[in-house]
């Protein structure tokens, strides 16, 4: 297309999150796509701005560059005014002086300036335009300070008109810019430096379709900087806003040109196949493949352009087409990183930046902002390796992305009316110990050690919490307390806890997946969770784990549990916030008889903690509380909730209530089943809490946090068990200082080197 004659790049409007992009197509343009460098380019962005609004303007070509907000916001000033300088035709002859004969012979020349400023170089180089302005007015002022009265009188017009455009060029952000910079400067520079001072553009490739910003650094406080993979991780604190800001700077937005011209034409290639159902579903498993076929492909263009690669760059590239094609994008760079719980993405997508849950910082607003053809892409995406509906009738879909430990719920219109939201719930990729939970301060040695001795008595247990509380990474770290002897049998609906990571080091689990809570679909290939908590029944003697206790399943899990046909441990979560909540939400929200209720023995509540008023939250396990079996119908008033541990927040300790413990109907009943006197469950309790500790003490002295990690600790407890075994066999008790000193010196010898030497392995690998 042609503007003011001269041949220049199509152009589009986009509407992103609510925001007019400007993109112009500059890949056949025969000018440079930059607005401080090229005045065909300036002039070309200034006219089209005349004729439309946009919030953002972007030239794409190789890669693209992008103009944010308050640049673009600069230049519709100027475009602004231009419109406004030809409504009021300001070179007419009334602008340039008196309508008498003898103002005449002035005309011409005031004529030319005034088309000169107002018309020409505005939209050319408005910067000059106004500096042209400038000196007229000068020119003009002495001409009146030395000219005749008639002088005066015929140049009265003409000097007004420009002073009013003066006042007009005066409030353009970019002439109070270029005066700012100009009292910095010895001498006025060429416009060109003024403009590469003030127009700075977002350079990314142009198959990326998120923003990322790098604006607004100067007053940020860098807290924390690591990587995850080949991608730069930054948190910053801002001293004006409460949540902390997360910044990624991916390989991809730093590449040298020659680079971003071979990735361009490497997904053009590629992008031209179009993985089916089979193949989608096996990204975790085909990922290496497309990575090495990528790799391959690279290489072939990178020779016929003749562009040199070394074998790193080659890997490097093939990494990144790898993310913008089977993989999830810039999104998959947040995903990577295991120091985020969750990522955030409100409606409407591209309207606000993605925001993160941080396990150190909290909620953090990321430099990263997703667009609607991304979110289409991904939905796709979801629906195709979840071979489940979303549409205006199916306006919610959970899936568990396996190949990156993350569940991820999205919701669409009609639910969301304006459009689709997503909510992202990252595992960690080994489960949590109970001795990692010591480490944290989440608990005490001693809960640690009744939760354990609890779960070995086969105690009916319920962990309760508010979202975000950790009850699910803490009923991941109770499951590893049952022996491993024992089979388990754990329900879900979303495949939240580590069932592959914990059958790998020794446990026997079966998993049962269940019908989304969410889900509206009405499809029948997925089992209601009732239905398959039967089915577990049926399943043989295991214990019983359930990921969520919801709905209709409860009345079946508490029928169960009162004929013992379970017939061993049985666990599970629910929202509650209090051990009264738990029986107040069991009873008369899910219709569990209260005689049936009295089947749990133990209620254990975590919360998250704001110390004095703080805004960090910081999580605790806030009351241990066992259910008596004596009472009718309110636990509460009828003392049927006995205190056994109790969280105060003065000394940020979960305490003993020992006045309570006389009154504990399941110590009673565990002396009775078991043979186990009073003192010998405490030296229990203590021996189990004590090993814990050690391995947390021999953690911190070490500087080796590998041995908290759930292959190691259940090697510890196997042997704590098996050592307490043999004793009982050998002398017929145990003597628990002995064998705590003995297990620990095969700690020190045999344990903790077989670590080292296994980190050491990890991080040889890890540098190869």
């Amino acid at each position: 297309m042609k503007i003011g004659g001269m041949q220049v790049g199509e152009y589009v409007v986009k509407s992103v999150g609510g925001k007019r992009a400007l993109i112009f197509d500059c890949k056949h343009c025969p000018y440079r796509a930059s607005i401080a460098e090229d005045h065909h380019c300036r002039f070309h962005v200034l006219k089209i701005l005349g004729q439309l609004e946009a919030d953002t303007v972007v030239f794409a070509e190789v890669y693209e560059r992008v103009y944010a907000e308050a640049q673009t916001k600069m230049l519709m000033e100027v475009a602004n005014l231009a419109q406004k300088f030809v409504v009021q035709s300001i070179w007419s002859y009334n602008h340039l002086g008196r309508p008498k004969k003898e103002c005449e012979p002035f005309f011409p020349e005031r004529h030319r300036i005034m088309v000169k400023i107002a018309r020409d170089l505005i939209t050319f180089d408005p910067l000059l335009a106004y500096l042209t302005l400038m000196e007229e007015l000068k020119k003009q002022e002495v001409k009146v300070k030395q000219g005749s009265a008639e002088y005066i009188d015929c140049a009265e017009p003409y000097v007004a008109t420009l002073v009013q455009m003066k006042n007009s060029f005066d409030i353009l952000t970019l002439t109070i810019k270029a005066r700012k910079l100009l009292t910095e400067l010895t001498e006025i520079p060429n416009t060109k430096v003024m403009y590469k001072s003030i127009f700075e553009a977002e350079i990314k490739p142009s198959f990326i379709g998120s923003k990322l910003s790098f604006e607004g650094m100067e007053n940020l406080e860098l807290m924390d900087e690591y990587n995850v993979r080949e991608s730069t991780v930054q948190v910053f604190s801002d001293p004006d806003r409460v949540e902390k800001i997360y910044q990624i700077n991916p390989p991809e937005y730093s590449l040298a040109p020659d680079q971003y011209f071979i990735l361009s034409k490497t997904r053009e290639i590629v992008a031209s196949y179009r993985p089916g159902k089979t193949s989608l579903s096996t990204v975790a498993t085909s990922r290496k493949y497309f990575e090495r076929l990528y790799e391959a492909t690279i290489k072939e263009v990178a020779q016929f352009h003749k562009v040199r690669l070394s074998p790193g760059e080659m890997s490097s590239l093939s990494k990144v087409v790898a993310r913008y094609t089977v993989g999830y994008g810039i999104l998959e760079v947040l995903l990577n990183d295991r120091r985020v719980t969750d990522i955030y993405l409100d409606a409407p997508i591209g309207g606000k930046p993605i925001y993160v849950v941080h396990s150190d910082y909290g909620q953090c607003q990321t430099n990263v902002t997703f667009t609607e053809n991304e979110s289409n892409s991904l939905i796709s995406k979801l629906r195709a390796m979840s071979a489940r509906p979303f549409d205006e009738a199916h306006p919610v879909l959970d899936f568990d992305l396996q190949d990156l430990e993350t569940r991820v719920a999205v919701i669409g219109p009609p639910l969301s009316p304006s459009g689709a939201a997503y909510a992202f719930r990252l595992h960690k990729l080994t489960p949590w110990t109970l001795e990692q939970f010591i480490d944290v301060d989440y608990l005490n040695p001693l809960a640690a050690g009744m939760i354990s001795f609890f779960i070995d008595m086969q105690s009916t247990t319920l962990i309760a919490g508010s979202r975000g509380s950790g009850k699910t990474s803490l009923l991941g770290a109770t499951i590893q307390e049952i022996p491993q002897n024992s089979r388990i049998i754990i329900q879900e609906d979303t495949m939240e806890l580590p069932v592959d990571y914990l059958k790998n080091i020794g446990f026997n689990i079966q998993r049962l997946k269940t019908k989304s809570a969410i889900s509206v679909s009405k499809t029948e290939t997925e089992v209601a969770p009732e239905e398959a908590l039967r089915t577990s029944l049926r399943l043989g003697d295991s214990a019983l784990i359930l990921g969520e206790v919801r709905s209709t399943e409860a009345k079946v899990l508490y029928e169960a549990m009162r004929v013992g046909a379970a017939g061993n441990v049985v666990m599970g979560t629910i929202h509650a916030d209090s051990a009264y909540s738990v029986w107040d939400r069991v009873v008369n929200d899910l219709g569990v008889p209260t005689t049936s209720f009295k089947a749990t023995d133990i209620v254990i509540v975590a919360r998250p903690i704001r110390f004095k008023g703080s805004l960090t939250r910081h999580r605790r396990v806030v009351e241990i509380t066992e259910v008596k079996k004596h009472w009718d119908k309110d636990p509460e008033r009828e003392g049927g909730l006995l205190k056994l541990m109790s969280y105060e927040a003065k000394t940020d300790n979960l305490e003993l209530q020992e006045d309570n413990l006389k009154e504990s109907d399941l110590l009673k009943k565990i002396q009775k089943t078991s043979g186990l006197s009073v003192n010998d469950i405490w030296s229990e309790i203590r021996l189990r809490g004590n090993a814990k500790l050690f391995l947390v003490e021999q953690k911190s002295e070490l500087d080796l946090p590998e041995l908290l990690e759930a292959i190691n600790t259940s090697s510890g407890n196997n042997k704590l068990l098996l050592m307490k075994e043999k004793m009982i066999e050998e002398e017929g008790s145990v003597n628990y200082d002995q064998l705590l000193g003995q297990w620990k010196n095969w700690v020190t010898t045999k344990l903790i080197p077989r670590v080292k030497r296994a980190s050491v392995a990890n991080k040889k690998k890890k540098k190869e």
